[in-house]
């Protein structure tokens, strides 16, 4: 995606705000998120609360609920980034699943099978599932078999989000004529994010431990990311000061307050508005498709539908000039 440069000499306050990644522990709680590596046993709420008690904060929640017998990426939000699990929850998923037969399934017809549960399907959550049951139509990117004998398979399933994979199970076993069972669950990505970003719980209490009683953050710091890095798939601009200032008090985007924007993106599109430090101010709706901004010199670009940036962190300027 190519930017509109709209003013190159634009500046930035040195002495007010911050780079993301130079930002404190106590400032990526406020606003940040944690990949964990769920283990098996507790429940995705049980962890989410866990790391609520142990950072001692009133709001962490997770993004993307995985069963008790399930591991693998759980996004926990800080703070602001909660604000934004609506937005993790669309993301696509990958998961490694063990499924265990009734009987050894003929390879020809298990394959046929696998065909046909790729591409649009039906999903209705199953009953121990806490959503309200109804049929979903859901699309699987990709459906592989890694391994299969013994009467189990080994397969990877890239899907929409709000897929389920314990239903996708039974619906194997009816396609089959056999049982089928899940037996283990392992998400691989959500987004852009995968297991190698991810920590486990006891990587997440030795990180604490060395912050608060030895007061060395350097591991928290690589543990808690700045809430920037959940939009970075988002087409964006970035504004001066004054209006990442008016923003955060919930005021329109005006012209002369952009100084670069994403082009090629339509007018009714949600995107990221970003300080000249890279903060993310917020999250707004364009009045006008950016390619249009060019050729406008005052008037409303956009309104935020979202805010992330902590009023009053930019002095209120926008009643003077630009």
């Amino acid at each position: 995606m190519n930017r509109i440069i709209l003013d190159s000499e634009a500046k930035t306050d040195a002495d007010i705000g911050k780079i993301p990644d130079m930002r404190s522990v106590e400032e990526r709680l406020n606003s940040g998120f944690i990949l964990l590596d769920k283990p098996a046993g507790p429940s995705s709420h049980q962890v989410a609360s866990w790391a609520r008690d142990l950072f001692e904060l009133e709001r962490l929640g997770h993004g993307g609920t995985l069963d008790p017998f399930a591991t693998g990426v759980l996004p926990l939000m800080a703070g602001k980034s909660m604000k934004l699990t609506k937005k993790i929850l669309t993301h696509n998923k990958t998961y490694i699943c063990v499924f265990r037969f009734a009987s050894e399934p003929d390879a020809d017809t298990l394959d046929e099978v696998i065909t046909k549960m790729t591409g649009r399907i039906f999903n209705v959550p199953p009953e121990i599932s806490a959503v309200k049951i109804q049929v979903r139509s859901r699309r699987i990117f990709k459906f592989e078999k890694l391994d299969s004998k013994n009467s189990q398979m080994v397969a990877r399933i890239e899907c929409e989000a709000g897929t389920y994979i314990r239903t996708m199970a039974r619906d194997m076993g009816l396609l089959l004529g056999m049982k089928v069972e899940l037996k283990e669950l392992r998400r691989e990505t959500s987004g852009v994010f995968t297991l190698d970003d991810c920590v486990t719980l006891q990587q997440l209490a030795d990180a604490y431990w060395l912050w608060k009683e030895l007061d060395q953050p350097e591991a928290l710091l690589r543990i808690i990311h700045p809430i920037e890095k959940l939009l970075l798939d988002y087409p964006s601009a970035t504004v001066k000061d004054s209006a990442a200032a008016a923003i955060s008090h919930g005021a329109p985007l005006l012209r002369p307050g952009i100084v670069s924007i994403d082009s090629s993106i339509s007018e009714g599109r949600d995107i990221v508005i970003n300080t000249m430090k890279g903060e993310t101010v917020g999250l707004v709706k364009l009045n006008v498709a950016s390619d249009s901004v060019k050729e406008m010199e005052s008037g409303e670009i956009a309104r935020p539908n979202m805010v992330l940036l902590d009023q009053d962190l930019y002095p209120r300027r926008w009643k003077k000039s630009e």
